[in-house]
């Protein structure tokens, strides 16, 4: 991402809430569909960071449901978790969303039940901690691994995305691969479609062979490799 998508607006209030055109319109869409996206968080954070959230449609559902971690939610309600119908590639107060993972049409609607599951079991609900976590990646996380048919590698960037509380040993976020992890503070995750990463102070840093591609804190990922998983012939 260049450093115009980092900067953050003078007023986050007035930036742009608009779709960017990376979702399907739901009423011409029968199908089921699964999105997970990332954008630059909030204000100053999005120098460090990215906001993921996950979307379904259900079959013949005339919108989508968003799924997300939010800190003011928490402060609000009383639980971190804000689920929504809002547009699922609506930009992230300002900054755009990338689309890491896509799937659609046959055995989508049994991702969806797990995911909802997953999102009903989520055990951070009553905390939200912007570092080391948990934020709203290491919920994100937590849904993906109930879900590894999308194969979602989550943008080094995605700080608290390795935080798995009191737990040391968990699957990858794309449910491909392992990682150890103390607190988000210090660990390391070897995945077939992360590749391998080391986390320190939350921080990531990584290669990832299939795509040729190293990941870095603050830049996240250069090198090749394609924004979004999408399955074959689910056009974009």
């Amino acid at each position: 991402m260049t450093a115009s998508r980092w900067a953050a607006t003078s007023d986050w209030r007035m930036a742009s809430r608009e779709p960017i055109g990376l979702a399907p319109d739901p009423r011409a869409t029968p199908e089921p569909v699964v999105q997970v996206y990332a954008a630059r968080a909030v204000r100053w954070r999005g120098y460090f960071g990215v906001h993921t959230w996950i979307a379904v449609k259900p079959d013949a559902a005339a919108e989508f449901t968003v799924y997300e971690v939010n800190g003011w939610r928490l402060r609000r309600a009383g639980s971190a978790i804000n689920v929504t119908n809002r547009a699922p590639d609506a930009r992230w107060f300002g900054s755009k969303p990338d689309l890491i993972a896509e799937r659609r049409g046959a055995g989508v609607a049994d991702l969806i039940a797990r995911i909802e599951v997953a999102v009903a079991t989520y055990p951070y609900a009553d905390t939200y901690r912007v570092w080391p976590g948990p934020n709203s990646n290491t919920f994100v996380a937590y849904v993906l691994r109930s879900v590894p048919e999308l194969r979602a590698d989550l943008p080094a960037t995605a700080i608290g995305k390795d935080y798995l509380g009191a737990r040391l040993v968990a699957k990858s976020p794309s449910g491909t691969g392992v990682q150890f992890n103390l607190f988000g503070l210090l660990g390391a995750l070897a995945g077939v479609e992360e590749g391998l990463e080391i986390n320190v102070l939350g921080l990531t840093f990584g290669v990832d062979p299939l795509d040729l591609a190293l990941k870095l804190p603050l830049a996240g990922r250069l090198g090749f490799g394609s924004a979004a998983d999408v399955a074959e012939g689910s056009p974009l």
